[in-house]
């Protein structure tokens, strides 16, 4: 039985878990569902959780954001920046504190904490399948995630949910708000992969779209290693021609931004028209520079990312940027999963795509005339 909903929300995902329970008290008659919890730094770095209310008997909620560099914790005096090593410590604190009282535990971590490491290549660590397992050993009932690296992480932990959500419906909103001057059909827009990974995604909007595909594939050194990888020596484009064309080009991931923007640079000089980017997660690892030049040399026309993750100031006022705001979709997720009711029109909005696309077609044929 569903048990009285309670929402823990780390510093490291404030803004986001503040504004879905905002949310959730308005469709909910008012009350709040926040509960108050800390975790606190002893001068040699180590760190507890104390939570400030009960959760005995109740459906936790907790939310993390394990990409947020903005946090810090004094360490022998000296300020030290939260790793994603940090942020899921903490959420095993918050687990633990629980105490086993809890009637259920979901964890919502919109970016899957080392995704990116999810297969071996040599003798090296599983870090996600590692976390997994320890989550389903503390207790947790579910995860639920967004656009995983790879969603086949789920046959890590066959009993325990792990819900991986599409934000696709969210990117497809914002994009046809944004702009009223588009044309949907395949003599007129092209959705590209930039890596053999992303087609997947690319593949299933194409598909609702009713457009073509694209892809570039990354050629490597595979003799050398640099940051934890094998660098790319070039990118190879596979598909029709891009000539005139407004082109999306989808990732689940902005990190250094160095991959995308060369892919970007590539379809404008074959021709391409606007070039738009959708990434799930802009992380910016290395800044915005590369991006401010970028944009100012034509390279593309906007960038979409979502709030999941912590966003700049400085990335908010550029006018490049375009946030997919997700905290509604987190919300109808948690309020859903409460009351015991299906997920499956939330995490497959191919239908509600669908109606929007045909909607936004309508429009413009009635604004041509």
């Amino acid at each position: 039985m569903p048990g009285k909903l309670s929402l823990i929300t780390l510093a490291s995902a404030d803004p986001l878990g503040s504004r879905v329970d905002q949310i959730l008290s308005e469709w909910r008659g008012g009350e709040h569902f926040q509960i108050p919890v800390k975790c606190p730094r002893f001068s040699s770095g180590e760190a507890k959780c104390v939570i400030r209310d009960t959760v005995r008997d109740r459906d936790v909620y907790i939310l993390v954001d394990v990409c947020n560099p903005s946090l810090t914790y004094e360490m022998y005096g000296t300020p030290n920046r939260m790793s994603p090593d940090d942020h899921y410590q903490d959420l095993k604190r918050v687990i633990a504190a629980c105490n086993g009282k809890a009637n259920r535990i979901t964890v919502i971590m919109p970016f899957l904490y080392e995704g990116r490491q999810h297969r071996k290549t040599t003798r090296e660590s599983l870090d996600c399948a590692v976390m997994l397992r320890e989550l389903e050993e503390m207790g947790v009932h579910s995860v639920l995630t967004f656009d995983a690296h790879d969603p086949r992480m789920a046959n890590v932990v066959p009993l325990m949910g792990l819900e991986n959500i599409s934000p696709a419906l969210q990117f497809t909103q914002a994009f046809l708000t944004e702009y009223d001057d588009l044309s949907l059909d395949s003599d007129h827009l092209m959705f590209i992969a930039p890596d053999e990974g992303a087609m997947e995604r690319v593949i299933f909007l194409a598909s609702l779209f009713g457009v073509n595909v694209g892809m570039f594939y990354k050629r490597r050194d595979y003799t050398r290693i640099v940051n934890g990888s094998n660098p790319i020596v070039a990118h190879e484009f596979c598909g029709s021609s891009v000539e005139g064309k407004d082109v999306i080009v989808i990732d689940d991931m902005i990190a250094s931004g160095g991959s995308i923007l060369d892919t970007s640079r590539q379809l404008k000089q074959m021709g391409a028209g606007r070039v738009f980017i959708f990434s799930t997660f802009g992380l910016f690892t290395s800044g915005l520079a590369r991006f401010d030049k970028a944009f100012t040399e034509g390279w593309f026309d906007r960038v979409f990312t979502t709030n999941l993750v912590y966003q700049t100031p400085e990335l908010l006022q550029r006018e490049y940027y375009c946030t997919v705001r997700m905290s509604r979709y987190i919300a109808a997720l948690i309020d859903t999963m409460n009351r015991g009711e299906t997920l499956f029109e939330l995490s497959k909005p191919a239908a509600r795509i669908h109606q929007m696309l045909e909607i936004y077609k309508g429009n413009t044929v009635q604004m041509s005339r």
